[in-house]
């Protein structure tokens, strides 16, 4: 039976959704050997400059890539939301199992919510999606850059300035953690997700047909429809952490929902489009080119100027 070699970034997120997916494999019936092989990604090594300036998401996934494309292992789990649009040739999503809630959470210290937080209070996050938003409803408030995985960013709210963090409630899910701090869960509605967020993206290699079929006992179809629409769309909008983009898509039967949201980094400008179809890829589509005709060409123009 096959060793099958898992590739995981270093961070204890990481290595608990790697960990889980393995678990969950062996559960539905997946009779390998599995081995992690830890990586220490430059998104890993860079924590003191904002992502947007070195480079983008990317920088956490292009070391274990290369490995893949190497052989030196079968397949990584990536959270949906660090995966770039465009994927090297020779890769491809090939499982994505059901996805957690999408939504981000706002953890502020002394039970502030965002309508009580005092004016001028200081909000600390690495998403300029996020601090967009945030601005958008709430314009007094202070957004201050953040990095660090959840544990230290948890930790820089009760040391640091800070009145208050944003971050994924996938990520405190996963982490067992949801009891561990009191947060405000964001309506999607004024907090449009990152693409993918909440979505596990296991990634692999196209010609390994043995590893797909071993990943399909995990892939879940209404997910993968609706990250499917959410990736079509940042990639027709050639999204990156560069600029305030979201995107998020819910199934209901056959028809696939999805908003998409172009911001300025103020929060002053802020364009929304939902709609609906069967078809995923013409969803994201058609959704991205509404918002650029919107203005939304205008917006991103500015921000990469």
């Amino acid at each position: 039976m096959r060793k099958i070699i898992v590739g995981s970034r270093r961070s204890q997120l990481a290595m608990t959704q790697t960990k889980w997916v393995i678990d969950q494999l062996k559960k539905a019936g997946a009779q390998n050997e599995f081995e992690i092989k830890e990586i220490v990604t430059k998104g890993d090594q860079i924590v003191d400059v904002q992502l947007s300036k070195v480079g983008g998401k990317g920088l956490f996934v292009k070391e274990i890539q290369q490995l893949m494309i190497a052989g030196d292992i079968d397949f990584a789990v990536h959270s949906m939301k660090d995966v770039p649009a465009e994927l090297p040739e020779e890769l491809y999503i090939s499982c994505m199992p059901k996805r957690v809630d999408a939504r981000d959470v706002l953890i502020c210290e002394n039970g502030y919510t965002l309508e009580t937080l005092p004016e001028g209070a200081v909000i600390g996050t690495s998403s300029l999606r996020r601090g967009a938003q945030m601005l958008a409803a709430r314009p007094d408030l202070d957004i201050q850059w953040i990095r660090g995985n959840i544990d230290t960013r948890l930790k820089k709210l009760e040391t640091e300035h800070f009145n208050a963090i944003l971050l994924a409630k996938a990520g405190l899910e996963r982490m067992g953690w949801t009891d561990r701090v009191n947060f405000e869960a964001l309506d999607a509605d004024m907090m449009v997700p990152a693409v993918g967020q909440g979505v596990l993206a296991i990634e692999s290699r196209k010609d390994d047909a043995e590893v797909t079929a071993i990943l399909q006992l995990l892939h879940d179809d209404v997910t993968a429809k609706a990250a499917t629409a959410e990736r079509t769309f940042l990639k027709a909008i050639e999204g990156s952490c560069h600029v305030p983009v979201g995107g998020y898509a819910t199934v209901d039967g056959d028809d696939v929902t999805l908003t998409g949201l172009i911001a300025s980094v103020d929060g002053k400008e802020v364009l929304r489009v939902t709609k609906t179809s069967s078809d995923a890829v013409v969803l994201g589509k058609d959704v991205a080119d509404d918002l650029l005709g919107r203005g939304g060409r205008e917006i991103l123009a500015s921000v990469n100027a």
